[in-house]
């Protein structure tokens, strides 16, 4: 089992061809309301390829929370660790897109409610699980003292350092892999990902897009390819590769194999447009490795 530790939010998009400057009212076009939240972005991505997968979150007391909920428990997605926070609003985005650029406005809400002493309310689940992925859309003190009751109760545990900030040693040592982006990797560790990856091998995990994903196996540079992708949206690709290479780990994949596994899933994810409605089925993936 995977169990997921993260953020719920539900995304307001508006489009309108002009982005409005402070103090100025412009006309939008389409409207769209749609799940979202990095946590419950990648638990749909792990659970749409078959995974069994647990999500630990807080949403408010309010419509939004009960759709991202029944969202989730659409998805397959075990819901009975999410938490109704009567004192907070479900976390919101609220995105206006203008020309393929967009301008964001985040209310964590519920999502940052958490302390760290509340950790050991999940220690059997971290128990019964096989992998624990995490984030950084909610206080990184309970991330912290989370990944430290996952290493405990022996879980594989994955960070995915975003939004990126800087890190502990200690927090880096609790985890079994790393897994920024270009940018965020430069944010976090300071150095090029080459120089950043051969400090941390087999362990520190550098997406790039569709060029794929660079580690160090302890030997040697590895760059495992990524895939040809016709791109129509890039958002949620990041938390598609994430769930995805849980999925591939649970299931006992070797690193590359697994690496290889999300790059595909990520491919297909930027096919459509949204996050979690283009996350594909194992199917899809499994046929893409294929070609």
């Amino acid at each position: 089992m995977i169990a997921i530790v993260g953020s719920i939010n539900i995304d307001l998009v508006v489009y309108t061809s002009n982005m409005p400057v402070p103090g100025e009212t412009v006309l939008g076009d389409k409207f769209r309301t749609n799940p979202g939240g990095k946590g419950a972005n990648q638990a749909v991505a792990a659970a749409r390829l078959g995974a069994a997968v647990t999500m630990v979150g807080r949403v408010g007391n309010d419509p939004y929370g009960k759709l991202a909920t029944e969202n989730l428990r659409n998805e397959q997605v075990e819901t009975g660790y999410i938490d109704v926070d009567n004192a907070a609003h479900t976390g919101v985005a609220m995105i206006t897109v203008t020309n393929n650029d967009n301008s964001i406005v985040v209310a964590p809400g519920a999502n940052f409610s958490w302390k760290r002493e509340e950790a050991g309310l999940y220690r059997e689940l971290l128990r019964q699980s096989k992998v624990l992925l995490l984030q950084l859309e909610v206080p990184l003190p309970f991330i912290e003292e989370i990944a430290k009751l996952g290493k405990e109760e022996q879980c594989t545990t994955i960070l995915n350092p975003a939004p990126a900030q800087q890190l502990s040693p200690s927090m880096l040592d609790l985890v079994d892999f790393i897994t920024p982006n270009e940018t965020e990797c430069q944010t976090i560790f300071k150095q090029p990902v080459e120089q950043a990856v051969r400090n941390y091998p087999n362990k520190l995990i550098v997406t790039e897009g569709k060029k794929g994903a660079t580690y160090h196996d302890g030997n040697r540079l590895v760059r495992v390819n990524g895939f040809l992708a016709k791109a129509v949206d890039t958002t949620g690709a990041g938390d598609t590769f994430n769930g995805a290479f849980a999925a591939a780990l649970a299931s006992e994949h070797p690193l590359a194999e697994a690496v290889s596994f999300a790059n595909a899933a990520a491919s297909l994810s930027v096919e459509k447009a949204g996050a979690q409605s283009g996350m594909p089925t194992k199917k899809q993936v499994v046929h893409r490795l294929g070609t």
